[in-house]
């Protein structure tokens, strides 16, 4: 046999293939490359062995081991449901007042809540619950259905106008502008009351002619003072608080279209347990609880009134 012929410049062997007049060399590949190579495919085939593998017609390997990723995420699952269980016990058997009370179940029920929150409330309230146009903040101290742990309780299960036989909201804003209720020029009028009532200035001629608009359409619900009926969720008009916005046209259109906002009952979709956690995370990130304002006597209104208007 022939010696192969060996490239003048490496010393190395060549193939003895060339391609036009330029040679292939027999470089070997390096040692550490080879056992490198040679142990993948051994852990390979030991792997084939001992893990589910090759698939079939009817089937696939199982694998001396039997593993089944399956069966490990039913275990995994089984074992944070009993972890739940105890914590849902827990809650099961305290009030809203002794969760809040204990460190080690309140931060249970936070974490319980924020999860809930952020899978379904924040949607419409905001991934920290500020909320926006239409929806309320809920980290504020004004509130219009109550809040008290037991009053956030009850809106969460009930709901707001949801069709549920206890939801909250039987009353609802008329729709005075669009069910022709009142004219442009009274709805005008009224705008401007409200504007005065909130204690910024307004046009004095127009809070004048609207006084008697809102002692036959708003008393009823508002108060004589406009500070409205925390009970019955009908909104305080003298704060800075405004669900639908500040402004003469975002007033001025909520009287002339009533709007009514619906939050959802959650106690068909949520187990007591995480009503309660959701409860306790609300009320703890809020910033305190507004209480109720007792109805001021019509004089206190119409010094505020005058106060505004003539600004």
């Amino acid at each position: 046999m022939s010696e192969r012929e060996r490239d003048d410049h490496t010393g190395t062997e060549t193939t003895g293939h060339e391609w036009d007049g330029i040679k292939e060399l027999d470089t070997p590949l390096p040692r550490w490359w080879l056992w490198t190579w040679y142990g993948s495919i051994l852990a390979a085939v030991v792997y084939w062995v001992l893990m589910p593998a090759w698939p079939g017609l009817t089937g696939y390997t199982r694998g001396i081991l039997g593993q089944s990723d399956r069966a490990q995420v039913v275990q995994d699952l089984g074992g944070l449901a009993k972890q739940r269980h105890a914590g849902e016990s827990r809650l099961r058997a305290a009030t809203l007042q002794q969760i809040e009370a204990d460190p080690e179940l309140q931060s249970y029920a936070m974490q319980v809540g924020a999860s809930v929150f952020g899978d379904n409330c924040a949607t419409c309230h905001g991934a920290g619950g500020a909320g926006a146009k239409g929806y309320p903040n809920l980290r504020d101290d004004v509130w219009l259905w109550g809040g008290s742990l037991d009053a956030i309780q009850h809106t969460i299960q009930v709901g707001v106008r949801s069709g549920h036989p206890q939801a909250r909201g039987e009353t609802v804003m008329p729709a005075f502008g669009r069910d022709q209720m009142l004219d442009d020029a009274k709805i005008n009028d009224l705008t401007e009351y409200v504007v005065a009532l909130s204690g910024r200035k307004a046009d004095g001629a127009a809070v004048a002619r609207a006084r008697q608009t809102f002692t036959d359409q708003c008393i009823a619900c508002h108060g004589p003072a406009g500070t409205g009926d925390v009970s019955r969720g009908i909104p305080n008009l003298t704060d800075a608080e405004w669900l639908y916005g500040s402004s003469r046209e975002a007033i001025r259109d909520q009287i002339w279209n009533g709007r009514n906002g619906v939050m959802p009952t959650w106690e068909a979709r949520f187990s007591p347990e995480t009503v309660k956690a959701l409860a306790v995370y609300v009320h703890a990130n809020a910033g305190g609880v507004a209480e109720p304002v007792a109805p001021a006597k019509t004089v206190a209104a119409e010094g505020v009134l005058a106060g505004a208007a003539g600004r």
